[in-house]
């Protein structure tokens, strides 16, 4: 005979990063008795160490569905309380060096435009005048002004702080094996649900070793402050390039200004390493790149490094819905680079599958079937 539950509770969330988080204030939200398990930080892990853009990114139809939702309802959370959430409306500019990247500029405004997003092409002179510390000789670029950064940890805590509020409890604990409709945790309690959510990243192919996600590790600096060094997150079109690259160490320009004055310098992807320590081949490396397109970056006093992990799935879209193979087990993970901007949009989808309500974008290009179905046929 089964050890009777520890606790029952109608949804199991498994990790509280800003995916998690966001799980569990929207099925607590529905009424739902909602528990989440987490054994570290709220908002540690991934959500602390990404950049927290949220940006609309249109490499596929889903993907641009996904974002466009999801920046949506970033932009209903954060009204009136912005400044809890250190979110800055700052706007993306995607800086193209040459005629080609001006091409492929125009194409993204002519998608982002017909999807009703906000987007202005701009000339060289335009340009500069929208940010004067960029090199000369760059050909112009791409300002998606509606897009804008939070600081993940603060939001992954108003997430969850709305999610019990709503009813939901937080648990400390590790959670060990998912075995059917439980979890058993390190100091061996068992918690039961109808439905248990897998949202801890990375981490998730440590309990269900069947998901296909695979480590890319990222590294960030940030800068003392320097208040109107630059006003909008400046990302250059060849990031597009190596954020989806399937193999090797890239580097991309993207800089960010934070709130406090301080200069976020991205980006990075190396694949399939786990090893935590910041590599100054590749920080020099980063930094170089970034200071050929904004020189006096090489003034600036850095204030640390640290690193991050994406979890990506082989398509380069999240897992969000039912295991096709586990009764009671749901997946909100994979997100890959995009887990703070996707995050509402990726509960809001998960809630709706879970209540059986209609969703407000088409979930089946996300649904974990489609990389998780064992193929049936001889």
């Amino acid at each position: 005979m089964n050890a009777s539950a520890d606790l029952i509770v109608d949804v199991i969330i498994i990790g509280a990063g800003i995916v998690g988080c966001a799980c569990a204030a929207a099925l607590a939200g529905r009424g739902l008795q909602v528990a989440i398990v987490e054994a570290s930080t709220t908002g540690g892990g991934a959500t602390a160490a990404g950049m927290g853009h949220l940006v609309v990114m249109d490499d596929n139809p889903a993907e641009l569905a996904l974002t466009q939702r999801s920046l949506q309802l970033w932009r209903k959370l954060v009204a009136g309380q912005e400044s809890k959430h250190e979110y800055s409306r700052c706007g993306t500019l995607w800086v193209a060096t040459d005629a080609e990247e001006m091409a492929a500029a125009s194409a993204k405004q002519s998608i982002l435009e017909r999807n009703g997003i906000a987007c202005e092409l701009l000339d060289e002179r335009s340009l500069y005048l929208a940010e004067p510390a960029l090199r000369p000789g760059l050909a112009g670029g791409l300002l998606v002004s509606d897009d804008a950064l939070v600081y993940p940890p603060k939001s992954a805590q108003i997430l969850l702080d709305q999610a019990v509020a709503s009813g939901a409890m937080l648990v400390k604990a590790q959670v060990t094996a998912v075995t059917g409709n439980r979890i058993i945790c390190s100091d061996g309690r068992q918690l039961q649900a109808d439905k248990i959510v897998v949202a801890n990243g990375l981490a998730a192919a440590m309990l269900l070793p069947d998901l296909p996600l695979r480590a890319k590790k990222g590294q960030l600096l940030i800068t003392d402050r320097y208040p109107g060094f630059i006003r909008h997150q400046l990302v250059e079109l060849g990031y597009i390039k190596s954020a989806h690259a399937s193999d090797g160490d890239s580097v991309a320009f993207n800089l960010q200004p934070r709130p406090t004055g301080q200069i976020l310098i991205g980006s990075s992807r190396q694949f399939d390493s786990m090893d935590k320590a910041v590599e100054m081949a590749i920080l020099r490396k980063m930094l170089a790149h970034a200071v050929s397109f904004v020189p006096r970056l090489a003034d600036l006093n850095i204030l640390r490094s640290w690193t991050g992990f994406r979890a990506a799935t082989p398509d380069g879209l999240p897992l969000i819905g039912p295991h096709p193979e586990h009764a009671h087990l749901w997946l909100a993970v994979g997100h890959e680079g995009l887990g703070i901007t996707t995050s509402l949009a990726t509960a809001e989808l998960l809630a709706d599958q879970i209540c059986g309500a209609s969703t407000s974008i088409p979930a089946e290009p996300y649904l974990p079937a489609r990389l998780l179905e064992r193929n049936t046929h001889a």
